[in-house]
């Protein structure tokens, strides 16, 4: 371990000498900035501009740039970064996370970078914790890029399409993760490209790195939409299919375990439903109801393929083990199909349309870099996750704050009892006092023991960012008490008021330890900053949450060693320091598997959400016609088709039913018979077949006489269907991911049965997709004026 150490911070030292050389480099062009004029220092945007056009690589450009970035925030803001500052500046560029400590100027730093790649005209995003934050740095910092002739753009959740659109086409846009995360999925939702919002993801630089890729990596970003349609059409579909006559209105192939209505049964849904065309592409809900409904009345078969319990629930039964799968449904309301044919309630889910972890967010970004005051803790998962290195920026002074030994006390009651004295003494002498708490109860609690005993002060619990910055920003004046959770006033600083450094400064006191030791050395940052003084020191009891968790038998045994008889009696030792550090240690261990975890199974997802996003953008970009992406997903169906059908020797192959899948998907039935295909081999029926589809395609071509028309014909048939089957595979991945531990107890590893059941699912979703396209393609009558 010692040597591991050795390592990491020798090959910090490497790097910041590397650093510091380039940071020279910035300097040095410090005198021939300032001889500048505000004309000549702002016309090196546009040079640096064509500079990159020519070839010129931002790397060249770096101690320049920033020498300009600088020169104009003294200008302009009346700040002039340090060199320490610099060297955060240019971790950043690198892709790298800088770990500062509270109050040593970020934002300030950040802004060298994002000057430096708005430069390639690709967009730079500036990502903070919550919308205020953005706004308020859009604000100040937006004055300094826009005197230098880059524009800047807010992205929120109140804004219409259109402002997000502009806000995307600046030079530098402040946002917050989730309103990325949501604008990238909204836009592959969307069926036109007009309604799209993003361009490409090109660099971010994310303030407070540890709160938004590690806190916050365990919850995926989803959007949820009604279930796949309502209870009504299931059950108007059952009474349909219930008086349908076998080989008349249907058929079935036992094989494939598929049926399909016949030309007789597509007449009578017509009548029955009051339609012109039941294929046309506005029945799409119709027609999928349909087909379920089929399924379910004459393909799943009670007590074999699934079961009704005394609680009127339809189970499904494994067909390997022949035992019930709680937890799972069948996919694509086939379940909801079963349960009108067996006059269940029908459950209408809010099905999953759209998902994605920030971690897969963030990859995307074709570079990504963070700031934070505490990163160092968690280096390992930024490494092996986002592939960034963790570099501790030296601070401008060095830090004077004294962080004092943890005390413990046998209970909660005997430790608030002495951090409420230890308030009232540096209360009376005026010494500002910040107390950090874990949860917002006891925040509460501990607000109203400070009542009791007559001293003022404010509670803030995370509710309101606004007023948050305001009440942080007064905590450092005298005699303030401050009662905080944790994660509160992330990203404004407290300053000391007039005469506080004389009293000692700051004093942050911890009433818990929290899970991580980041968000303790987080809260610790509070004080100190810039040289300033300060003290910290955190209070625990044996009663706290990680204690009793983890901390426990040793700690106590410790206690029994030292005789506490006194309920009152406080304990200062290392030891107990270091004991709820490696708590906290196997905690930081747990949640890291789990973040990683919940990223192995989305990484199933992310390969197949890239491959439909992808087409389906080709979809909605193609300005000419689409006939290259639907032929072969009609050849593809054919070859899928004729190969099921023709096994064995020829004798053998069922003629009849590839006739009865072409009348169904693809011409009238008057059009082909047996004998068009006797005689020949497999290919030359895919020929045949794909002739008569040609055929079809040019018909439509001729009634379409339009190309406008026809594509946008071709895009309404692709999006729906791709769109429907889309989102009933990710609710049906996201259900699976649910039970899927459950294999875990049959000896089989979760994630591997995940990953290869969620392959074959995309492979049948896919052949679902290019099916029901040719289907409704081929079928549909032709209809001017269809719309998306």
């Amino acid at each position: 371990m010692a040597n591991v150490l050795k390592k990491w911070i020798e090959s910090d030292r490497r790097e910041l000498r590397r650093i510091d050389k380039i940071a020279n480099r910035v300097e040095s062009y410090a005198d021939q900035m300032s001889k500048l004029t505000d004309e000549q220092l702002q016309a090196k945007t546009p040079e640096f501009r064509e500079r990159y056009q020519k070839g010129e690589s931002l790397d060249d450009m770096l101690p320049e740039a920033f020498a300009v970035a600088r020169e104009a925030a003294k200008r302009v803001l009346g700040l002039y970064p340090f060199h320490v500052q610099i060297m955060g500046g240019i971790v950043l560029h690198e892709g790298n996370i800088a770990e500062m400590k509270t109050g040593e100027g970020k934002t300030l730093t950040a802004t060298m970078p994002v000057y430096l790649n708005a430069i390639s005209g690709e967009g730079v995003h500036v990502i903070t914790v919550n919308e205020y934050l953005s706004k308020r740095d859009a604000t100040e910092m937006g004055q300094l890029y826009n005197w230098l002739g880059c524009s800047v753009g807010v992205n929120n959740s109140e804004m219409d399409p259109d402002e997000k659109r502009k806000a995307y086409q600046c030079d530098i846009m402040y946002s917050t993760n989730s309103e990325i995360g949501f604008d990238y999925l909204r836009d592959n939702m969307a069926v036109y490209k007009e309604d799209q919002v993003q361009r490409g993801l090109n660099f971010a630089i994310v303030d407070e790195v540890d709160s938004i890729l590690i806190d916050e990596a365990r919850t995926p970003l989803i959007i949820s939409g009604p279930g796949t349609g309502t209870s009504k059409l299931y059950q108007q579909t059952d009474r349909f299919v219930k008086k349908l006559k076998k080989d008349v209105d249907y058929k079935i192939d036992l094989e494939s375990k598929t049926v399909s209505l016949t030309d007789e049964g597509i007449k009578k849904a017509d009548k029955y439903f009051n339609l012109d065309n039941l294929y046309n592409p506005e029945n799409t809900a119709l027609t999928h109801h349909l087909d379920q409904a089929l399924r379910a009345n004459y393909i799943m078969l009670r007590d074999k393929d699934y079961v009704v319990s005394k609680d009127k629930e339809v189970l499904i039964v494994d067909s390997f083990t022949g035992r019930i799968m709680q937890g799972r449904r069948f996919s694509d309301g086939l379940h909801q199909a079963i349960e009108a044919k067996e006059h269940v309630p029908i459950q209408e889910e809010n099905k999953t349309m759209a998902n994605i972890t920030y971690q897969n967010l963030f990859r995307m970004y074709k570079k990504l870099a963070g700031m934070t005051g505490t990163a160092k803790t968690e280096q390992e998962e930024f490494r092996e996750i986002y592939n960034m290195e963790t570099i501790s920026i030296p601070t401008n002074r060095p830090v004077a704050r004294i962080d004092e030994p943890d005390l413990l006390y046998p209970t909660l009651e005997s430790k608030f009892r002495a951090v409420v004295k230890r308030i009232k003494a540096l209360h009376e002498k005026g010494q500002p006092v910040l107390v950090g708490t874990v949860a917002v109860e006891t925040s509460e609690y501990l607000s109203e023991m400070l009542d009791k005993e007559h001293i003022p002060h404010v509670v803030l619990n995370a509710k309101n960012h606004a007023k948050e910055a305001d009440i942080i920003k007064n905590a450092g004046q005298v005699g303030a008490v401050t009662i905080a959770t944790n994660m509160a006033g992330r990203g404004t600083d407290i300053k000391l008021g007039p005469g506080v450094r004389e009293l000692g400064g700051l004093a942050v006191i911890g009433t818990e330890r929290h899970k991580s030791r980041r968000i303790d050395n987080q809260l610790r940052g509070r004080s100190g900053r810039q040289g300033d003084p300060g003290i910290s020191q955190f209070y625990l009891s044996l009663e706290d949450d990680l204690m009793r968790r983890f901390g426990g038998d040793r700690i106590k045994a410790f206690l029994e060693r030292m005789k506490v008889e006194d309920e009152d009696a406080v304990i200062k030792s290392r030891f107990l320091t270091r004991q709820v550090e490696s708590a906290q240690k196997r905690v930081e261990g747990n949640n890291y598997d789990s973040r990683k975890n919940v990223l192995q199974y989305d990484d199933v997802m992310r390969e197949q959400r890239e491959i439909i996003y992808k087409e389906r953008q080709q979809v909605i970009t193609e300005e000419k016609s689409l006939k290259w992406v639907l032929m072969p997903m009609v050849e593809r169906t054919i070859q899928r088709e004729v190969d099921q059908h023709t096994l064995g020797d020829q004798k053998d192959w069922k003629l009849q039913e590839i006739v009865d899948f072409a009348v169904e998907t693809l011409v009238k039935p008057d059009q082909i018979s047996i004998k068009d295909l006797q005689g020949k081999s497999q290919s030359e029926i895919v020929k045949y077949l794909m002739s008569l589809a040609n055929g079809v395609y040019k018909d439509k071509q001729r009634q379409l006489y339009d190309p406008a028309q026809m594509l946008e014909f071709e895009k309404v048939v692709i999006l729906r269907v791709v769109d429907s089957h889309w989102t009933d595979h990710i609710d049906v991945m996201d259900q699976f991911r649910q039970s899927v531990g459950l294999r875990g107890y049959g000896q089989l590893n979760p994630l591997v049965e995940y990953q290869t059941a969620g392959y074959h699912m995309f492979e049948q979703m896919i052949a679902d997709i290019e099916y029901e396209t040719t289907r409704l393609f081929m079928k549909s009558e032709i209809r001017h004026n269809v719309e998306r």
